[in-house]
């Protein structure tokens, strides 16, 4: 078990960040771009301004996870061990990555880049999509109870087929619950 370390600078893409669990670790500026992180625990762990892109994530645990400044381009979440998952983005690249049928009660993106995320069958309940962009981001048979889109932008989600009960948007964003009616809004 690696416990309480700071992991800076480090490169990970040709020689892999050795499988263990990683408790209460820092990792500052590393790249672990396609690289393998399969079968590692991480508990309580940060990382900021990583490149974790197109990282294979087969039974991986994210337990209390910060992201910061990171780039998660194409990053399958729905392959880490879903058991204990929690993680919170803050100013993340996370476009093309994949949430599907995760239980992620609570999560907080913080002005991330939600391009063609996809987040169907998710449940994303007291979510925050705070100053988040998401465009072409899939929302298809998920739970989005009281979840905050208050500050969000360019989502399309159809109250038909999601669950968005006491979900909070603002007036400036509604258009995006009517997307598929093609209603003009002036």
């Amino acid at each position: 078990m690696i416990l309480d370390q700071e992991i800076k600078n480090k490169n990970y893409t040709e020689n892999w960040l050795p499988k263990g669990e990683y408790d209460c670790c820092t990792f500052v500026n590393c790249t672990f771009s396609n690289s393998d992180l399969s079968n590692i625990t991480f508990r309580e762990c940060e990382f900021i301004e990583c490149d974790l892109s197109l990282v294979k994530t087969k039974h991986t645990v994210f337990n209390d996870i910060n992201f910061k400044d990171c780039k998660l381009l194409g990053l399958h979440f729905n392959d880490c061990d879903d058991l204990f998952i929690s993680m919170n983005f803050d100013n993340c690249n996370l476009e093309l990555s994949v949430f599907y049928d995760l239980t992620l009660k609570g999560t907080s993106f913080k002005n991330c880049n939600l391009n063609g995320v996809d987040f169907t069958k998710a449940d994303i309940s007291k979510g925050y999509f705070l100053g988040s962009d998401l465009k072409n981001a899939v929302f298809s048979e998920t739970t989005l109870e009281n979840t905050d889109f208050r500050s969000s932008y360019n989502f399309n989600i159809d109250p038909g087929i999601n669950n968005i009960k006491k979900a909070r948007f603002s007036k400036e964003n509604l258009a995006g619950l009517l997307l598929k009616h093609q209603i003009k809004i002036d």
